[in-house]
């Protein structure tokens, strides 16, 4: 399956469970993947390696659904990004993270 296939397939579970009445606003949305993100990095500090994983994968079920909800092409993004990112000098800005 393709990312594509699996974002509508995502977006199409939440808009059949209520999630989608109507066009949710961005904050609110953002807020939810933040706190995906932030059970994720609970079940890493406890060393539950099967909840992180699942957290990792509601993080990105949230935004596939939030994606394919304002017609984002991701793949596309994504890949595009990448480029841009592999021009990029090592580590670039100094940074150590």
């Amino acid at each position: 399956m393709e990312l594509k296939e699996i974002m509508a397939k995502v977006h199409k579970t939440a808009q059949e469970h209520g999630w989608w009445t109507e066009l949710r606003p961005v904050p609110e949305l953002l807020c939810l993947i933040h706190s995906e993100v932030s059970e994720a990095l609970e079940a890493f500090r406890n060393h539950d390696t099967d909840n992180f994983n699942e957290e990792l994968a509601d993080i990105a079920i949230r935004l596939f659904d939030m994606t394919e909800a304002f017609g984002i092409d991701l793949e596309q993004e994504i890949l595009t990004k990448n480029s841009k990112n592999m021009l990029r000098s090592f580590r670039h800005g100094g940074k150590a993270c």
